[in-house]
C-alpha cells in the first residue's frame, strides 16, 4: 500500500513539474501572466563591436519604450541579448541556447550576413520568428517564411550606390577594391557593377584582398594607373580607414564610395576619408520626426549619435513587438502572417514588406565632411535614391 502511495505521489510530482516548467515562448495558456521573452544576437565583441553594443542598446531603448506604455498583450516585454562576436558558430550556440533554454518567441539578429546565415535554417525548422536588422546578403530570407529583415538588401544596395556615382557624381569611370573572402564584399561589388555598366559607365579596374591584409599598395598602384573618377571599397569601417589612408598616400584624391559598412567611418579615420559617400538607412541629421526623436532619447541615454544600425534595430524590435501585438497571440504561425503584413512609418522610413520578406523602402547616401574639431569628420546628408 505504501508503494502505491509513493508511485501515486512521484506521478503527481512529475505532472506538476511538467506544468511549470512551460513557460517563456510559444504557449497563450502557459505564459498567460508572464513576460513575453524575445532574444538578440549581436557582436558586443570583436572587430564590429560598434555596431552590436549600439545595436543592443537601441533594443534595450526599444524595449524600455514599449513597456512603459503598457508591454505586448497586457505583458511586460524582455529581451535576451547574447554575443556572438561576429562568429558564426557563436551565432549557432547563442541561438540554440535562446530557443532550448530561454524559450524566446522571436529573435532580433544576427548582424552580420555570414552569421544570420548560419541559423536561418534552424529558426525556419523550429518556426521561430528572425528578423535582422543589417544582414544585406541576398539570400537571407531564402530559408523561408519565418525569416525577414528589417535592411535592405545587397542588391539595392550596390545598385544605389552605382547609379550615384553615375549619376550624382556624374562619374564615367569606376575602380573597384573589395575583399574576395567575404560575401558582403562580393555580392555588393557584383551589383555595383552590373548597374555602373548597365547605366553607361566603364568599370576600368577590378582588385581584390583577402580579410585580415593590411598591405593593399600593389592594388592601389594598379587602380590608379587605370585613371577612374570613383573608387568602390566594399567593406566594414575597420577595413576601410586602413585602405583610405593608404588611398591619399599613393595620391588619388579621388571620391572613395562605400556602402553602409561604412557607418562609424568617422569615428575610426581622419581627413583622408572627407569628400566621400556611402550608402546608408537612414541619416541622423534628417529633420524627420520620428528620426529626430530617436537620436535626442538615443543620444541622451548613451551620450553618444546612434549609427545606422542602431536605428535599425531600433525598428526591428518595433517590428517585432508590433507582430505580437497584432497577432494577439505569442503563437509562431500568428506573429509570422502578422509580420508579413508590416505596413508602418519607422525611424529607418515607411516599411513594408515583399514577398521575400524584404523591406520595400528608400535609401540614403550620405557625405563624410570636415567635423567641428581639426582631424574628426562627420556625416551630412546628401541624397535619397528610391527602389
Amino acid at each position: 500500500m505504501l508503494k502505491k502511495i509513493l508511485s501515486l505521489a512521484l506521478v503527481l510530482a512529475l505532472v506538476l513539474t511538467a506544468f511549470s516548467g512551460c513557460g517563456g515562448g510559444g504557449g497563450e495558456e502557459s505564459e498567460e501572466a508572464g513576460p513575453i521573452l524575445i532574444g538578440s544576437i549581436q557582436p558586443i565583441s570583436g572587430a564590429v563591436s560598434a555596431y552590436g553594443t549600439q545595436s543592443r542598446d537601441a533594443i534595450i531603448m526599444a524595449v524600455d519604450e514599449i513597456n512603459a506604455n503598457g508591454g505586448v498583450l497586457g505583458r511586460e516585454l524582455q529581451v535576451i541579448v547574447e554575443d556572438d562576436e561576429a562568429n558564426p558558430e557563436k551565432t549557432k550556440n547563442a541561438f540554440t541556447k535562446l530557443v532550448t533554454k530561454d524559450g524566446v518567441v522571436g529573435i532580433i539578429g544576427a548582424l552580420t550576413s555570414k552569421c544570420t546565415l548560419a541559423i536561418t535554417s534552424d529558426a525556419q525548422a523550429r518556426q521561430i520568428i528572425l528578423i535582422t536588422h543589417s544582414s544585406t546578403n541576398d539570400t537571407v530570407t531564402d530559408a523561408g517564411d519565418y525569416i525577414f529583415r528589417a535592411c535592405y538588401n545587397d542588391s539595392f544596395q550596390g545598385q544605389v550606390v552605382a547609379k550615384f556615382a553615375y549619376e550624382n557624381l556624374k562619374s564615367m569611370k569606376a575602380a573597384i577594391l573589395f575583399d574576395n573572402t567575404n560575401d558582403y564584399s562580393k555580392g555588393l561589388t557584383e551589383n555595383f557593377k552590373a548597374k555602373f555598366e548597365e547605366m553607361g559607365g566603364t568599370i576600368v579596374a577590378e582588385e581584390s584582398y583577402a580579410t585580415g591584409d593590411k598591405d593593399f599598395n600593389a592594388q592601389l598602384t594598379k587602380i590608379s594607373s587605370a585613371g577612374p573618377e570613383v573608387l568602390f571599397i566594399p567593406d566594414y569601417y575597420s577595413t576601410v580607414s586602413l585602405i583610405a589612408k593608404q588611398v591619399r598616400s599613393q595620391g588619388l584624391t579621388i571620391p572613395m564610395l562605400g556602402a553602409d559598412g561604412w557607418d562609424e567611418i568617422v569615428n575610426n579615420a581622419g581627413d583622408e576619408v572627407v569628400g566621400c559617400y556611402y550608402s546608408n538607412h537612414y541619416s541622423p541629421d534628417a529633420e524627420d520626426g520620428d528620426v529626430r526623436t530617436f537620436v535626442d532619447k538615443y543620444t541622451e541615454l548613451y551620450n553618444v549619435s546612434p549609427n545606422a544600425l542602431a536605428a535599425l534595430a531600433y525598428d526591428a524590435t518595433y517590428i517585432l513587438a508590433d507582430a505580437i501585438e497584432a497577432a494577439g497571440s505569442t503563437e509562431p504561425e500568428a506573429i509570422q502572417a502578422a509580420m508579413a503584413a508590416t505596413d508602418k512609418k519607422f525611424v529607418t522610413g515607411q516599411i513594408s514588406f515583399d514577398e521575400r520578406r524584404n523591406p520595400v523602402k528608400s535609401a540614403v547616401m550620405v557625405e563624410v565632411v570636415k567635423g567641428s574639431e581639426a582631424g574628426k569628420p562627420a556625416v551630412a546628408y546628401s541624397a535619397t535614391v528610391n527602389p
